[in-house]
Order: structure tokens, then C-alpha cells, then sequence
């Protein structure tokens, strides 16, 4: 189990938000709820992470692509990766035209939802080119989710579209077959900082072939025990909002430290 730390980044600015409050497709005033901006560049926590070795974190652009926040909150994630050499990943508008750019600029691995989706479905052919592009070992799968009818039904866009593809074991093997890890956004319950859902940290951790990373609801440190718990000590996780980098009651420090001396 690892801490995988995250900088999320809207109009060129870390941000911590409500990730299901996030409404811009065909609007150009669409404005996400905060729950904090930081005073400092993402290049910051970057080193912060780097200086305690934490790897794996994620670096999440939130502007829609095409826009001139969009681009704002690329050159500020490329400062991050530029900071931390190989030791974050990089998600946000990824394709298959610019994913080498990012691994170049620094990147571990690029993270890609909505282009490997056409008309609610994953579009295989998409999802081989890039995988091909990056290579299977630099590419990772957002598989964030809303809860309908008691199935988890992918969200892409931002969490703004709900697909037509529902989590199931038999669904990750044939994505594993391309991408190193899965990360998965609990949608519903992402910067509200009300608790996990335990139902899907549950369902994720019967999965084993790649490395899954949960994210979304943790609010004390009982919620990281629970995910300890639930997964057998297998399944990372992030924290957000709660975190005090962001505003938050969760000491990062006694974060680090539980991990590291476990």
C-alpha cells in the first residue's frame, strides 16, 4: 500500500475541487466548486514530493483542451514534471499525438481517459495506438466511475459524460492487456470529503493483475485503515482535499510516516 500523492491543476492554479461540480462542456463560464487554492506553483509540491521519495502521484490538468486555461495549467504541470523527473504521471488531454511529449517533459507514464472513448464505448483501436505510442509500461487507465443502479459505470470528460461501460473484472483484463495501472475516481464522493465508497475500494481490491490506485472521499485516517483493511494492505490511494497541503485536517507528515515506517 503507497500514498500516492496528487497536484491537481484548473486555470493555471493547484487547486483541490468537487470533481462532479466541474461543468464546461459547451459552456465558457462553467466554474467547479473549490475547496482550496494554493499560493504556490504545482513545481512546489513536486519537490515536496520528491524530497520524501514519493512516487507514483499524479498530476491532473482539469481545464478543458483548446481552451487558454487549458494551456495555463500545462505549463504549470510541466514545471511539476520538469521538478520531479520520472516520478509523477500526467493526465489531462492526453492523446495519442502529444503523449510522448509529456513522458519527455518528465512524465512516468501518461494518463488517458476520454480519448480512448467514442461514443461511450472504448474505442480499441485508440487505446492501441497510444498504448503503442508510450509503450504499455508508460500508460495508465482513469477509470473514474458514478454508482447507477448498483453497477460502476465509467465517467469521462472530466467526470462530465457516463459511458456505456461498467466495471467488471472481465472489463479491466482486457484493458490491463495495454496499460500499467488503473486510477479510479470514486465521482459521486471525489472533494467531499464525507468518507470513501467502501463498496467500490471493496470490489477494486478482489482485482490483482495491474496496480490500482483509489481516489475520492477520504476524510480521516480511519478511511486510509479502511482501505488498508478492505484490500489487504494492496490497494494505494490518494487524498486530496482533506490533506493539510490543501487547506485539509490530515497531516501530510504523519501520512508519509505511516507509510514509510509500516
Amino acid at each position: 500500500m503507497k500514498f500516492r500523492p496528487c497536484i491537481d491543476i484548473h486555470n493555471g492554479k493547484v487547486k483541490q475541487i468537487v470533481g462532479s461540480t466541474i461543468s464546461d462542456l459547451g459552456k465558457t463560464d462553467g466554474q467547479p466548486k473549490e475547496n482550496f487554492v494554493a499560493d504556490k506553483g504545482a513545481a512546489y509540491f513536486a519537490n515536496l514530493y520528491k524530497s520524501d521519495d514519493l512516487r507514483g502521484g499524479h498530476i491532473i490538468n482539469l481545464n478543458m483542451k483548446g481552451t487558454p486555461e487549458y494551456e495555463a495549467s500545462k505549463e504549470e504541470a510541466m514545471e511539476a514534471l520538469r521538478a520531479y523527473p520520472g516520478g509523477m504521471q500526467y493526465g489531462g488531454g492526453v492523446d495519442d499525438k502529444n503523449a510522448r511529449d509529456y513522458i519527455s517533459a518528465g512524465a512516468s507514464h501518461v494518463i488517458v481517459t476520454s480519448f480512448v472513448f467514442n461514443d461511450g464505448r472504448v474505442d480499441y483501436d485508440a487505446l492501441k495506438r497510444i498504448s503503442e505510442v508510450v509503450g504499455r509500461e508508460h500508460l495508465v487507465l482513469d477509470l473514474s466511475c458514478t454508482r447507477i443502479d448498483d453497477k460502476y459505470v465509467i465517467v469521462t470528460d472530466r467526470w462530465q459524460k457516463v459511458s456505456k461501460e461498467v466495471i467488471t473484472y472481465n472489463f479491466l483484463d482486457r484493458l490491463a492487456y495495454y496499460c500499467d495501472e488503473f486510477l479510479i475516481h470514486a465521482a459521486d464522493v471525489e472533494g467531499r470529503q464525507s468518507g470513501i465508497d467502501r463498496d467500490l475500494v471493496g470490489f477494486l481490491s478482489g482485482y490483482k493483475r495491474v496496480p490500482i490506485t483509489y481516489a475520492g472521499g477520504v476524510s480521516d485516517y480511519g478511511d486510509i485503515e479502511l482501505i488498508s483493511y478492505l484490500s489487504d494492505n494492496n490497494m494505494d490511494f490518494t487524498v486530496g482535499s482533506c490533506l493539510d497541503l490543501f487547506g485539509g485536517d490530515l497531516s501530510y507528515e504523519r501520512i508519509v510516516k505511516r507509510i514509510v515506517t509500516r
